[in-house]
């Protein structure tokens, strides 16, 4: 599952809220700095080598150098060069914001086969208990599907659940860039399903690409889904926190820094994925012209002239998403803030006509996600409002103070 899936675990989150002065207590004795601490170790290792490693005598620029400083470090070398460090160091290339893109989807190649290969012998590990070597056998198929020709791997992390992204679509090129973050449950092996396949963050970016490039033929798009990092194991103390949220907004400001080219960038964020979106707003490069909720638990400010950004801010939900009982208030660090489709809020509220639950917003034919294409590709004069008004058309450009022009 990629998000909140079933109403009967608003219960927990109610309790979750009443606990929040025990949930204090416990992040002062150091408990959620230890449930929190994450190693990459396979990433690390590769990143450390590469701090140590050379080329013709000289020492590699540091791998979290600005992406300029990468970009003009990776465009003076030859191509034999840059392939020499993509295979001696693929997890550090794979995972280097400023390394060219292309470089990086063949050095993720590289890691993952060097991962398959681990996992194929961990299969067979009589060590592991029979749970252990299935584990072992799906996270392999996991990588052969996604050394699949033509797939695009922009980020990839093997350690822990997995940590992983990918690219569908032209982003040196693109003139419109799109951003998918999911939502709780989301890591390697839910990256992408064969059933409920629009709930999960491959189909809802396949989805997405799809209906924008139907939306806008001439417009030349790319879609980011992008699950690199650490979400939520189910509805918890981290799901009701803003702890997985601080994380993952570094990592997603690190990716938009380092976007190739000028293109306007657009943020679709579901359900916990919102509250990443929420904390990362106002570090966002100004190049972030839209931030789209759907399913929002709330993005952890009152307001959205709160979250800091000069991106236009758009949210929805259906009436069927059971995540609108959840309750919108933040106690003791538990909880996420006002609800992003109420009036007070102050988002460009959208139609969700037909989503069906929390997890269909990306479901192909509905309203929601013709209108998230919409935004995706600049199309604003063709969103539909919740409500059956204009009232999200307000002060868009070429649009009149009561609506469509």
């Amino acid at each position: 599952m990629t998000s909140f899936d079933t109403s009967p675990q608003l219960n927990v989150w109610r309790a979750l809220l009443a606990l929040g002065v025990v949930f204090v207590m416990l992040a002062t004795t150091g408990w959620t700095a230890l449930r929190t601490h994450r190693e990459s170790t396979a990433l690390q290792a590769s990143l450390a080598e590469w701090d140590h490693g050379s080329i013709h005598g000289h020492h590699l620029p540091a791998p979290h150098s600005s992406p300029a400083r990468l970009a003009g470090f990776f465009a003076s070398l030859t191509p034999h060069e840059r392939d020499r460090l993509t295979h001696r160091y693929p997890l550090a290339v794979g995972n280097m914001n400023g390394a060219p893109v292309s470089l990086r989807y063949r050095a993720n190649r590289v890691a993952m086969d060097q991962a398959r290969k681990v996992e194929k012998k961990r299969m067979h590990d009589s060590r592991l208990s029979a749970a252990g070597q299935q584990d072992a056998g799906r996270r392999m198929h996991r990588y052969e599907a996604l050394m699949q020709p033509g797939r695009q791997i922009l980020a990839f992390d093997p350690e822990g659940s997995g940590r992983i992204a990918e690219v569908f679509g032209n982003l040196g090129t693109a003139e419109r860039i799109s951003v998918v973050v999911p939502g709780v449950d989301t890591d390697l092996l839910t990256f992408q399903k064969t059933n409920r396949k629009y709930s999960a963050t491959v189909g809802m970016a396949e989805a997405l690409y799809a209906a924008e490039r139907a939306q806008s033929p001439s417009t030349r798009t790319a879609v980011i889904a992008w699950a690199d990092y650490t979400a939520p194991d189910g509805l918890g103390v981290d799901a009701a926190t803003g702890l997985r949220a601080a994380e993952g907004a570094v990592r997603l400001n690190a990716l938009l820094d380092a976007l190739p080219g000028r293109a306007p960038v657009s943020m679709f964020c579901h359900s916990y994925g919102s509250v990443v979106c929420g904390v990362a707003a106002h570090d966002m490069p100004r190049r972030v012209a839209d931030i789209a909720v759907a399913a929002s638990p709330g993005m952890r400010v009152p307001k959205a002239s709160h979250l800091g950004t000069s991106a236009r801010v758009w949210a929805m939900r259906d009436a069927t998403d059971w995540v609108q009982d959840v309750p919108y208030l933040e106690v003791g660090g538990l909880g996420h803030g006002a609800d992003p489709v109420s009036p007070a809020f102050g988002a460009r509220v959208l139609s969700a006509r037909d989503a069906q639950g929390h997890a269909g917003y990306f479901q192909p034919g509905t309203d929601s996600l013709r209108n998230l294409a919409d935004v995706g590709v600049g199309a604003y004069d063709e969103v539909t409002c919740a409500h059956d008004n204009d009232a999200c058309l307000a002060g868009l450009p070429g649009m009149t103070t009561a609506g469509r022009a």
